[in-house]
């Protein structure tokens, strides 16, 4: 017999060790004890926070919040904090007390720096895409017969008159 799987864990029995108890079925409760790692480590309540970093599991195991952002990039993300209307509604405590719980970030600004910006909203639109390596392709005027120009202009004119 072939096993497809490598038991680690009770979590992969589901309740299948429930049902041996309550069935009184101790061959197959024995078997499925036995199926398990011995190494401790492997138990359900040492795999939680594998895939986190040892700063990510800090902050959580001591339940600090996450550090205030000191940049927050708007073209990356569409919200972001914003505790002036809480000042405005309900006062300064009322804000210090949000700005603790949602700290806003310090500098908030878009996809390049400030004298980045400054430059590139004086360019035109053809410099702007050069620098963010977007590529514009110019629309090819496609090669039309004098007959099929003057069709194309009559049908437009028409188009006029009915929404005229």
């Amino acid at each position: 017999m072939q096993i497809e799987s490598l038991l680690v864990n009770e979590l992969q029995l589901g309740s299948r060790l429930n049902a041996a108890v309550e069935h009184q079925r101790r061959g197959e409760f024995g078997l499925l004890l036995a199926l398990l790692s011995a190494d401790s480590t492997d138990m359900a309540q040492f795999q939680f926070d594998k895939d986190l970093t040892i700063h990510q599991k800090l902050y959580k195991k001591f339940e600090l919040p996450q550090p205030q952002a000191l940049v927050d990039d708007l073209s990356t993300t569409s919200r972001h904090n914003d505790n002036a209307s809480v000042f405005h509604a309900q006062g300064l405590r009322q804000f210090h007390l949000q700005q603790n719980l949602t700290p806003e970030a310090i500098v908030i600004r878009g996809k390049h720096q400030d004298g980045i910006a400054q430059v590139l909203s004086n360019t035109s639109v053809l410099i702007k895409s050069k620098y963010e390596n977007n590529s514009i392709q110019p629309d090819l005027l496609e090669d039309m017969h004098f007959i099929e120009q003057l069709e194309r202009q009559r049908q437009i004119s028409q188009t006029m008159q009915l929404t005229a």
